[in-house]
């Protein structure tokens, strides 16, 4: 496993990370427990969740997955060999997740409130790496390319930042980071740390994988420069990229099948583009699943590849993803399929 420094800070987070939103609604505490302690044994020591978690969004499930965190860690677990990630909601219509029912924003008194109810779940005194999961202002940010201006008030990333760098001062966050933003975003971001002395966010967690590499195009030279690697989130496409979907496949259990939320991955070139990978994969004996991690988790702008697993054989053959060797025709297939099929599935 190789382990990697999350941003400018002493934090080094391993290559591959787990992620967390299947339990609570897919996966019973239980099995969440046993996943954390294989990924633990295999080398793994980040888990990233959020208050949103576990997914779809329901009002009786919400809080779940950190909930589990939490009794894992009660049992026994210990704190420091994890880094932990958590999220607070941006813009969202949802109500049920602040105690007076107002619609989520990042005002302080609502980050606040979720960052005190995260830690209640966890039961920890801290949270690692503390993220705002979308941005506060009217913008559409996933399911599309194109940046499509909409008026709107919100609330300033000074304003933000303002409040979790007081979460910083009170030991209650060891670093920030953003998610699902754009290269303005980012680069608003660390020009308000600057400006005002406030904390500099340590990366960004975006989707990234071999049907959708828009990250590359504005946020991977931030990436680079400015030290704000990448946390990589979907980088099997939902699961598209295993090749379990393939000609109309259906597998019992599987998110598809329980919940049909992934649109994004089913135009006619996403579904093309997938089939060209799984095929490539197979050509070279990789398994798609494998290949498509270790191509995320490689990307030099890449600090930690996430992925989720709702059984035990999956969680092990993706962790074996780091033991992957993508030889130069791979790479020279992948590039070829990407020449074809450019950022499919946004």
């Amino acid at each position: 496993m190789d382990y990697r420094q999350l941003g400018r800070t002493d934090i080094k987070v391993s290559e591959l990370c787990l992620g967390t939103m299947t339990w609570g609604e897919q996966n019973s505490e239980s099995e969440a427990h046993a996943q954390m302690d294989c990924a633990i044994d295999g080398g793994i020591n980040i888990f990233d969740a959020a208050e949103l978690y576990p997914i779809p969004p329901k009002r009786e499930t919400q809080g779940r997955t950190e909930a589990y965190i939490g009794s894992w860690l009660a049992a026994g677990n210990a704190r420091d060999k994890v880094i932990l990630t958590s999220k607070v909601m941006g813009r969202s219509k949802n109500d049920w997740f602040r105690d007076d029912g107002s619609p989520c924003r990042l005002s302080p008194a609502q980050i606040r409130e979720a960052l005190e109810k995260s830690l209640e779940r966890l039961q920890t005194d801290y949270i690692d790496l503390y993220q705002v999961h979308w941005p506060d202002r009217p913008l559409k940010v996933m399911g599309v390319l194109e940046y499509e201006h909409e008026e709107g008030e919100s609330h300033a990333i000074d304003e933000t930042l303002g409040v979790l760098g007081k979460f910083v001062e009170e030991g209650k966050v060891r670093v920030i980071g953003i998610s699902n933003e754009t290269p303005w975003g980012a680069m608003s971001y660390l020009r308000e740390s600057q400006l005002h002395g406030l904390p500099r966010i340590a990366s960004v967690q975006n989707a990234y994988s071999l049907v959708n590499r828009a990250f590359e195009v504005g946020l991977a030279e931030i990436a680079h420069r400015e030290d704000v690697g990448l946390l990589a989130y979907s980088p099997l496409a939902q699961g598209y990229l295993t090749g379990k979907y393939e000609n109309g496949a259906l597998p019992p259990k599987s998110r598809k099948a329980l919940f049909d939320r992934a649109a994004r991955y089913e135009s006619p070139q996403g579904l093309e583009a997938i089939s060209a990978y799984v095929k490539l994969a197979k050509e070279h004996g990789l398994d798609p699943a494998q290949m498509a991690l270790k191509f995320a988790a490689s990307r030099p702008f890449v600090t930690t590849a996430i992925f989720g697993a709702t059984t035990m054989d999956q969680l092990k053959s993706n962790m074996a993803s780091i033991d992957v060797e993508l030889s130069d025709g791979v790479l020279e297939g992948i590039e070829k399929i990407h020449r074809s099929y450019t950022n499919p599935c946004p």
